[in-house]
């Protein structure tokens, strides 16, 4: 049975981006796959946790994905994780809510993936800066995938931008179908 995936989209400016439009584009009408714009359903920031953490219970597997703004999330995904991954629900008693299911970070970089080195410009692997999605992810009981990340987001042909939305159009469909390598 395919596994059900919750993707959790997050970008303040969807209509500049040239990227995440199109990964989105790639996997938004794909069976089993919920994509869930959090600026488009929440243009006022008031997040309804009862139905965010409904949506968590009936999916398999939970996307972040985002750009990757300030080697973090746009501020509307970090206020979803403040109020719906909550003690008791998430985390913090012995058969939570979340236990057991797969998160995948997917991100676009403005920067080159050898930018992201202790000896270069952002002084962290990827890896490195995604600790607290991972820790996060952790904590609650969840097991945290290997990032999808596209880097030069700037700087990418749109025969790349193409090539980058099938490669995540494949590996959601690879989780979805519980493949062994996404």
């Amino acid at each position: 049975m395919p596994r059900r995936i919750l993707i959790l989209f997050a970008h303040p400016a969807l209509e500049k981006s040239r990227v995440n439009r199109q990964l989105l584009a790639a996997v938004k009408n794909l069976e089993g796959v919920m994509v869930h714009d959090l600026y488009e359903d929440y243009p006022d920031g008031f997040i309804d946790v009862r139905r965010e953490q409904k949506a968590l219970t009936e999916h398999d597997i939970v996307v972040w994905q985002h750009p990757f703004f300030w080697y973090s999330s746009p501020s509307l995904l970090k206020e979803w994780q403040d109020l719906v991954l909550t003690y008791g629900f998430a985390f913090g008693t012995e058969d939570t809510a979340l236990k057991g299911k797969k998160v995948l970070t997917a991100i676009a970089t403005g920067g080159s993936e050898v930018s992201y080195h202790p000896e270069c410009f952002n002084r962290f692997t990827i890896r490195q800066l995604l600790a607290p999605f991972e820790q996060t992810a952790t904590l609650c009981g969840m097991e945290y995938l290997e990032p999808f990340v596209i880097h030069d987001a700037l700087d990418l042909t749109a025969d790349q931008i193409t090539q980058a939305a099938e490669r995540y159009r494949q590996t959601i469909l690879a989780l979805r179908d519980e493949a062994t390598e996404p």
